[in-house]
Parts: structure tokens; sequence; C-alpha cells
């Protein structure tokens, strides 16, 4: 009920106080009472310096903002309706300009009384003139000339009763758009610097060491990684030689956890298939999982290169958004699954046979750990999606280390069966059930074959706006069921074993029973009416005052479709999805998708799966990579009671 009164009173402030000062402002929000002034320092800058930005905020007497972090005192209600202050700079792409904001530097908040619901309270405020300072560096290889930039300043102006309308923010629109300030900086030669004598003291108050933390890749101090896995939440901070041991070991832990994926699990027992062949010398099973740890890492600490060194490299997935990569897996692994399955045999020259590649080798291992880490990147693990979306961020050596501790996570499994080789000798090493085993593995494999040429195929003829083609699971299907009839005939006539024939003839039924009900679940229209991304789309519900859901996924995305067939699918959801005001659009990135991929690296992503609600006004509400019913309810049922209000 407090909540409500406060909402109300603050609401009718803003109504009354917009009207009362709207004569002698031009921009009827809180522009008319704090004005906003831009400047650099220095005007002229070379490739690789640096310069600052300050956004100076000039308030009239008597009023004032809150501050970037509002320090709410409980006598003036919820502090989420509170507009903290904050700075916005966008520069155009192929920048030259890096804009450290995570670096900004904030000026002290002052102390005044403010009774906005009630008696008098003290409150920290942005006052009088405050500098809010941006430091930027430039790229080495920056061209001479004018490199632009935007900054929009975000605040809320009060009295010690009132407070007015807002300036401009994000999801309003066109208002939003032709909002802001532009700036150029002028890129000049070591010998057009011009020699000009300092007259302001504005940059007195700025901290320059900043820069020295920044080219030295310290964390930047306004950053805290937020971790969510399934409602559990928790933060780190990176800064500090602790804080950093601590996100390498949830890094190793996501690592870990992306074998319990469905990406990784079909392929663990080919390994340890592998590894019992050779269990008996514990030596050379030790060196063959060292092999495949190093494969393993070495496909992460690509990945991590890639990222920090080309700059069209931004998600660990993206190689699968290409259909030739796709098509091209799907061709691979075909190959290895006939050859499992014992289905043909090919006479190679005598030269090749020295790079052996069968598990027993280390060329084979260090190979496997490679097309592991490769079929894992289309998952995500918990923990993992974070602290790799803020290596992305950093220099180039903290991302290597962390994307290095997501694979040594990973191969941890394999190196510890490798070192207690008597965990797998009890695999059967020759004979009509060791055969058995690689039979059905070859056609489950042959269905991984199946799935990712048709991923790929889908990929090439998806129209943007439209859904993909997913006819091809039905081929997926078939292997599986297959592979399930095979197990339970060749299980009744290799043993008589009641117990044996019971065990593996019921999983070879369930096998088959699985493929046809899921095949016949996936390739279903579902139970929710989405909508697919276009830009024009996603306006539309907006400007519609809808809250709208945005599901980030893709064919190849198998966590994707558990998420949406668990969470997604559930009646309470599909329920409120149905509701008038909620729009659900998809974002789908089987194939090159480019406006999907461009709204993905709008809204900070990295990975999928990732679960955006927006309210009626633009603003995130909820942002999930691991999400349950209740968390998606809550979050619809709080925009919605926003728009309410």
């Amino acid at each position: 009920m407090k909540k409500q009164i406060t909402k109300f009173l603050c609401l009718l402030a803003m109504f009354f106080g917009s009207t009362a000062l709207a004569q002698p402002g031009v921009f009827h929000d809180s522009r008319d009472r704090v004005s906003v002034e831009i400047v650099v320092e220095p005007e002229q800058v070379v490739g690789g310096s640096d310069f600052i930005i300050a956004v100076v905020l000039n308030h009239d007497k008597h009023w004032h903002t809150h501050t970037n972090d509002p320090q709410v005192p409980d006598a003036l209600g919820d502090p989420e309706d509170y507009i903290a202050t904050e700075v916005l700079i966008e520069t155009p792409d192929n920048s030259p300009l890096t804009i450290h904001d995570g670096f900004m530097q904030w000026p002290k908040a002052i102390s005044v009384e403010v009774g906005f619901v009630g008696e008098p309270v003290d409150y920290g405020v942005f006052a009088e003139k405050v500098v809010i300072y941006i430091p930027v560096s430039v790229s080495k290889n920056a061209k001479i000339g004018n490199a632009a930039f935007k900054v929009r300043a975000i605040f809320q102006a009060c009295d010690e009763t009132t407070c007015i309308a807002p300036t401009p923010q994000e999801g309003q629109g066109s208002r939003w758009e032709e909002y802001g300030i532009e700036k150029t900086i002028q890129i000049v030669t070591a010998d057009q610097i011009s020699g000009t004598v300092k007259t302001s003291n504005l940059f007195d108050d700025f901290d320059s060491s900043i820069f020295g933390d920044i080219h030295a890749g310290t964390t930047s101090p306004n950053e805290v990684i937020a971790f969510d896995l399934f409602g559990m939440q928790f933060s780190l901070d990176p800064s500090g030689s602790f804080g950093m041991l601590l996100l390498i070991l949830v890094a190793m832990g996501g690592g870990f956890l992306l074998n319990l994926t469905p990406c990784v699990l079909p392929v663990i027992p080919l390994k340890i298939m592998g590894l019992s062949k050779s269990a008996g010398n514990r030596k050379t099973t030790l060196i063959l999982g060292i092999w495949m740890m190093l494969g393993v890492m070495a496909l992460w600490i690509a990945l991590g290169a890639a990222i920090a060194v080309f700059s069209g490299f931004t998600a660990i997935n993206q190689l699968f958004q290409y259909p030739a990569f796709t098509i091209g897996l799907g061709v691979f692994i075909g190959v290895m699954a006939i050859g499992m399955g014992g289905l043909f045999s090919i006479q190679l020259p005598n030269f090749v046979y020295t790079f052996n590649p069968k598990h027993d080798s280390w060329i084979g291992s260090f190979l496997f750990g490679v097309m592991t880490a490769v079929l894992s990147t289309p998952c995500t693990a918990p923990f993992m999606g974070a602290a790799a979306a803020w290596a992305t961020t950093q220099s180039a050596v903290w991302t290597l280390a962390v994307f290095g501790a997501i694979g040594f996570g990973m191969a941890v499994p394999y190196l510890v069966l490798a070192a207690f080789p008597h965990l797998v000798d009890k695999m059967p090493k020759a004979g009509p059930s060791s055969d058995v085993i690689k039979q059905v593995m070859g056609l489950l494999m042959l269905a991984a074959a199946a799935y990712f040429l048709g991923v790929g195929l889908s990929g090439i003829f998806q129209q943007e706006g439209a859904p993909p083609t997913r006819i091809y699971l039905w081929a997926v299907a078939l292997c599986v069921a297959v592979a399930g009839l095979w197990l339970a005939w060749r299980t009744i006539r290799i043993t008589k074993r009641v117990g044996m024939r019971i065990i593996f003839v019921g999983i070879g039924v369930l096998m088959f029973i699985s493929s046809v009900v899921v095949g016949n679940r996936l390739t279903e229209k579902g139970p929710i009416d989405w909508e697919y991304y276009t830009p024009e789309v996603l306006q539309e519900s907006l400007d519609e005052g809808d809250t709208v859901v945005l599901e980030f996924t893709a064919e190849w995305c198998l966590n994707c479709k558990l998420l949406e067939s668990t969470v997604l699918h559930s009646p309470r959801v599909v329920n409120a999805f149905e509701s008038e005001n909620v729009s659900p659009i998809k974002i789908d990135l089987t194939g090159n998708n480019v406006a999907g991929n461009a709204l993905l690296d709008e809204v900070g992503g990295l990975r999928i799966p990732l679960l955006i609600i927006l309210n009626p006004n633009g603003e995130e509400v909820f942002r999930g990579d691991f999400y349950t019913v209740d968390q998606v309810l809550n979050a619809i049922s709080s925009s919605s009671s926003d728009n309410v209000d």
C-alpha cells in the first residue's frame, strides 16, 4: 500500500510540476531545470592516445538530480521509483574510439532535505554544477579526421517537494533517437598538434591514474559480475587477485557443467570406450587423457583468442551460424559414425598411419578433445556464460585465462578417468557386446550428423522474419529409433540372461518410443504464437505499449530447445503469453541472421539461450540464460503493473 501511495504522489508531483514549469523551458522535461554541457580534453589527439569527455550538469537554484546510485531512505518509498543518473555514449560502427564507461568518474553527492511524500528527510543528490568524467582511448590505427560520438545524459530533476518528467529514455522511439548531444574529436598527426594554452580548470578533479589502470588491464571498479542459475543469484567482484581467483574457479565450474548438457553427454561414452582399450596401462591411459584435455583447452583458448583479436567475432557459438560450418561438421561426424559402426573399412596410404587418429593415439585423443569442445559450443552451462561475457570485455590476457579455465573445467572428468583407469576397465573391449555398443553409438552419432546437416540446410533456406524448417528432425528421430530397435534385437540375439534382456531391450524400446514422441513434439508449431524478429516488429510492439518477451534461440542450440519445452511451454507461461498486452518475439539465429545478431550485440549478449523481457517503455526488467517459470511470470507481472501504475 505504501508503495502505491508513493508512486501516486510522485506521479501527481511530476504532473503538476511539469505543468507549472513548462512555460519557461523548451523541453517540457528535466532539461528545463538542468542544462547539459559536453567538453573534451584535449580537443586534438593522435592515434593510440587518450582523452576525457566531461559531462557537465548545471542545476538551477534549489533543484537537484538523483545520483548514479540513489540511496533512498525508507521514508521516501521504493528505490525503484527513483531514476538514477546515467551517461550513455554511442559511437558509430568501426569507430576508432573505445569508451571506458566502466571507469566513469562520478561526483560526490551532497545532502539536501526533501519531502516528496511527507516529512522532510536528508537525501543524497547531485546539485549546482557537477562534472562526470568518461575516459576514452583512440585506436593506434585511427584515420586522420574527425571521430564522432553522441552523449545522452539520463536524469530526473526535483526540488524539495516535487519532481518533473525525466529526460528521454531508451525505448521511447523517436524521442530517444533524437535525444543527445553530438560531438567530435579531431584526430591528427603528432606534428599537427596545436600548442594551445590551458585556460579551464574543469578537468582538475579527474583522476588521471585511471588511464594507467585501463592500459594495464585492471578490472573496471564499476563492474561486478552477476550470476543467475534458475533464480539462485550471486555476484562477485573480479577486481584484485582473490576476485580473479574466484572468477577462474567459477569459469572452471561452468566448463565442468558443460559435460552435463545435451551437446556433450552423447559423446562421453565414446571416450570412455576409447580409454577402456588402454585401461591396462595406467601410464598410457593418463597420457591419452592429458592429450584430450589439451584438445579441449586448445579449442576454448582459440575461441577466446578469436574474440579478443577479431572484432567481427563476438559470440562463442558464432561458428554455428554459418551453414558451411554446420554442414561440414555433420559430414565429419557422419564419417566417424560410419567408421565406428564398422560399416566400412578404407585402406589408406602407409604415411597416413603415422598420424593415426584413433582413440588410443595422442593425435586421436587431441582431435577428439577438439571435437568434443566444438560440439559443446551450441550449449551454455550455468555460470559459464556470465564469466565468458565478462572476459570478452577485458584485455587479451584475461580473455584467454577465463576461456582456458572453461576448457580445463570441461576436460577434468576425462582427466580423472585417465588418472584412475580402473573406473573404465569394466567396459567390454571385444566380442559381440562391444560390437553392439559401437554400432548403437555409431547410429546415435549418425543422428548427430543428420542434426547438423539439417541445421546447416535450414540456415541456408531460412528467410529473415520467418521460422526455419524443422523437417530434418525426423531424420534425427529415425536414426535414434533404428539405434533403439538394433539394441533390442541384438541383445536378444547375443545373450540369454533374462536380466540383461529386460534392461537393454527395455532401453531399446524406450529409445524407439521417445524418438517418435520427441520428433513429433519438436516439429509441431507449439503452444506459443511467436512473432519472428525484425526491427519493425519489435518497434510496433513497443509502440502498442506491450510487454515484450525476446527469446534468442537457434536450431543448433539444444539448451534453447530444452528451456523452451520445459519452461516457456508450461501452461502458466503460455497463458501469460496469450494476454493481449504481451508480445512474444523469437530471434532465431540459425543462419546468419544479420538483424538478429545486431540485436544480440546491442543488448550485450554473448551467447544463447537468452531471454529478455522489456516493459512497455522498452526498459529491461528481466534477463536470464537459465530461468524458471516463476521468474518469467514475475517479470511479466512486474512489467504489467508498472504499465498500470
